[in-house]
């Protein structure tokens, strides 16, 4: 059966979708659980459309970040944490408190996918935190005091 995806499936496929699965998984599963449509001609076209929107959407937001992150650079922000002894967090820190301080300090608002930060701050110091945007990445400093 030839169905189209409404969100997410892991080992089926993403979001809008077009996938051949067996009827009984197809009718059983997905489309009782609000997870695909059966595709017909209509259904294709319209997702094609809300699909094209939806990148379009994602350009110019990408384009509005682009300018925006163009004013990080050399910037340092400061987090306040508790720390114990040896200078170590008691709550690491993650990408979601790194852009609330950004939106709070800076008013940029940047999605916390954007940030790359291969795992959580942890230790009080100064970090190197990179934004990538598409094709363009800038670095800014965060310093962690207690």
């Amino acid at each position: 059966m030839k169905i189209i995806l409404l969100k997410d499936v892991p080992k089926i496929g993403h979001k809008y979708d077009v996938k051949n699965v067996s009827d009984g998984y197809a009718q059983n599963f997905l489309i009782p659980r609000g997870l695909a449509k059966i595709a017909n001609n209509e259904i294709i076209k319209e997702i094609e459309e809300t699909k094209k929107r939806g990148d379009e959407k994602q350009k110019i937001k990408e384009n509005l970040l682009d300018m925006e992150i163009s004013k990080l650079k050399d910037t340092v922000i400061e987090i306040k944490s508790k720390l114990n002894d040896k200078g170590h967090l008691f709550a690491s820190i993650h990408k979601e408190e790194i852009s609330k301080e950004l939106s709070k300090k800076l008013k940029i608002e940047i999605d916390p996918e954007y940030i790359q930060l291969g795992h959580p701050i942890k230790e009080a110091g100064e970090h190197i935190i990179k934004i990538k945007v598409g094709k363009r990445d800038v670095e800014f400093k965060i310093l962690i005091i207690g």
